[in-house]
């Protein structure tokens, strides 16, 4: 559901910024339905030259088949392999061809030509079981399975409206030659693929202007965003300076009152610096601060302060410091150092426990 305060309409700014994300407007059941009408035609194209293919590739199998004693060997087996992946090669690449270059126009037309590195790289949370368990009951997937059977039921009706009427031409065709049920079934399935594939870009018309208007609903902006968007726009270059400085220091500021509730400190050990918090409201520990230089040198003597173990590990500090950002969580191929830096420590405070 649309947020009410947003009713301004969404600024160049906010467009660019969600286009670099890689949020577009776009109906996936336009590109499926312009797949299929481009393999149709690609089919209905090149149907005689690949009937002529099969035949004349089940000639030549059935003629080595007459000659046993050629198929016991490895030669006589290559070749008969070789026969049927060009008879395949054949008769699938035009088709396949077609598809992609349906695929690809479509996706341009919908959304433009433009690359945005950050659609492709890898995300933990996209990943995250937990995140997907969520995901499975939420609202949104609830809106998409009824929609998918809508258009399932749709899709079925227009279907069945041209298979009864032609299931009594069938029952009629008792005694019919060869030939005439041959006609008789290519014109039935041609009339229900024509009515599925009118049927389905009816679809994916009515959900890419669906798309659209929800898209360009949840671009909306209230009017202190307007606002504040405003002054950043028009405020002097030092004074935009000074007010990153000061977001910069806030931000290091709350990384360090972080520092106090880690598990852990890994440490270059004089370079890097990353503390860790793991609980059990995460799968994974969470980066809460990390810093190099003289900022590990802060972390480092907060730690000491609050008696936060420091373990040095500099391949596994580097790789934190390089790969995990302040609040996320670490990848999946950095969990079993961790763990390993985690057990240590636990087992260290155990020792304490117990005054060993």
């Amino acid at each position: 559901m649309a947020d009410p305060s947003k009713t301004e309409a969404p600024t160049p700014k906010r467009r660019a910024e969600t286009r670099e994300r890689g949020q577009v407007a776009k109906s996936a059941d336009l590109n499926g339905a312009g797949v299929l009408l481009f393999g149709t035609i690609a089919l209905l194209l090149t149907s005689g030259k690949i009937v002529k293919a099969a035949s004349g590739a089940m000639r030549l199998i059935f003629s080595d088949i007459a000659r046993p004693h050629s198929m016991t060997t490895a030669a006589g087996l290559h070749g008969l392999a070789s026969i049927v992946e060009t008879t395949m090669l054949k008769a699938v690449a035009p088709v396949a061809i077609l598809c992609l270059a349906a695929g690809l126009l479509l996706n341009i037309l919908q959304i433009g030509f433009r690359f945005t590195p950050k659609v492709i790289t890898p995300k933990f949370s996209k990943i995250s079981p937990l995140a997907g368990f969520k995901n499975l009951f939420s609202s949104r997937t609830t809106f998409n399975l009824g929609k998918d059977l809508a258009k399932v039921a749709l899709i079925g009706g227009l279907v069945a409206l041209s298979l009864i009427p032609d299931l009594t031409h069938l029952g009629a065709s008792v005694g019919t030659t060869p030939d005439g049920l041959t006609h008789l079934v290519q014109s039935s399935v041609k009339t229900i693929v024509i009515r599925a594939i009118i049927g389905y870009l009816l679809i994916g018309v009515a959900d890419y202007f669906f798309q659209r208007h929800k898209f360009e609903q949840n671009l909306k902006m209230t009017k202190q965003e307007v606002k504040d968007e405003s002054k950043q726009r028009d405020l002097p270059p030092e004074v935009k300076r000074a007010i990153r400085r000061r977001q910069f220091q806030q931000a290091r500021a709350r990384m360090m009152k972080a520092v106090p509730h880690a598990d852990v400190v890994v440490t270059n050990p004089t370079h890097y610096a990353v503390a860790l918090e793991y609980s059990g409201d995460h799968v994974a520990p969470i980066v809460v601060a990390k810093g190099k230089d003289h900022v590990a040198l802060q972390i480092r003597r907060i730690a000491e302060e609050n008696n936060i173990p420091i373990v040095p590990d500099p391949p596994l500090a580097r790789d934190l410091y390089r790969m995990v950002e302040i609040d996320q969580m670490i990848p999946a191929d950095l969990y079993a150092a961790v763990a390993q830096v985690l057990a240590f420590v636990y087992r260290l405070a155990a020792r304490k426990r117990v005054g060993v």
